[in-house]
């Protein structure tokens, strides 16, 4: 492994211990597109008062997404809490030539705010160098197995340079490109999380087998998360509490676990855990932190 760049600056990043309690992060819904089908994933309806990944209420142009951050950095009791500008879809951000326009954006205008990315990982070798360019300093990818025969069965098809894969040679094509692009934004001095998802019957061997590879490879924190039944995976039983913290506790001998996810939308703006919403770009922010009115 190549020697690591110096570490980007997080301090402050509720997802990487800078006091979720206090410190907020606001997802930017600018990416629509996907590369990948993921059997546990569906984003064909959302609810106002649903949490899961890949939903929005409406999608963001990156003009949009950059005044809706200003109308918030402009709120009393926001403009203080947030931290972090993040974009994890709906879609796959690297899939999605907005992200990149976005976080250019960001950048100029809001350079002290912590950019952060999360993305399936399929084209992250090939985009990591322009995401370092654009002062990116952490990065969650998703990595639900290191077998493309278990892989198979939880990706439908791998869209790749205009070639679409499916079984095990699409499984093993994102894997690669998945472990490839960890250790190049280790190397950044990104930091980087893994996600997992945990679905019983499919990928409980995995677990450790992720958390040994992604260790070696830079990552520094592991968020294993529950299966929420739905698209492919309706019929599967989703694992107890009890499950996902015997499988963290064992894991957490191999690297970092993150145990306070609350599987966020793709607009979700706050705390972790207690979002605020705003209806449209232009109308003012009516509810904030903790119940309280952030301006109107």
């Amino acid at each position: 492994m190549a020697t690591t760049c110096k570490q980007k600056n997080i301090q402050g990043h509720p997802c990487f211990g800078g006091n979720y309690h206090k410190n907020g992060r606001m997802h930017l819904a600018v990416a629509p597109r996907c590369n990948i089908k993921c059997g546990y994933c569906t984003r064909k309806h959302d609810c106002a008062n649903e949490s899961r990944p890949g939903v929005t209420s409406r999608l963001l142009s990156p003009l949009e997404a950059v005044q809706k951050v200003r109308e918030v950095m402009a709120s009393e009791i926001l403009g203080q809490v947030i931290k972090v500008i993040g974009i994890a879809g709906p879609g796959d951000p690297l899939a999605n030539e907005e992200t990149f326009d976005t976080f250019s954006r960001i950048e100029d205008e809001f350079p002290h705010l912590i950019k952060c990315m999360s993305t399936n990982g399929l084209l992250l070798p090939e985009k990591i160098d322009v995401l370092n360019g654009l002062n990116l300093c952490s990065l969650t990818v998703t990595v639900n197995a290191l077998d493309p025969d278990v892989g198979a069965g939880i990706y439908s098809n791998v869209q790749y340079h205009g070639k679409r894969y499916s079984g095990r040679e699409g499984a093993q094509i994102l894997i690669n490109n998945q472990l490839q692009g960890i250790q190049k934004a280790a190397e950044y001095g990104m930091t980087v999380k893994v996600n997992t998802v945990y679905i019983p019957g499919v990928n409980e061997d995995q677990f450790t087998k992720i958390s040994h590879a992604v260790k070696k490879l830079g990552a520094s924190v592991m968020n294993i998360l529950p299966l929420i039944p739905q698209a492919d995976f309706a019929h599967v039983q989703a694992p107890s509490e009890e499950q996902v913290d015997a499988v963290r506790k064992k894991n957490e001998e191999i690297i970092g676990q993150f145990k306070h996810c609350r599987q966020c939308r793709a607009d979700a703006i706050g705390l972790i855990g207690q979002d605020v919403r705003i209806a449209r770009v232009g109308c003012n922010v009516t509810s904030g932190v903790n119940g309280r009115p952030s301006h109107r």
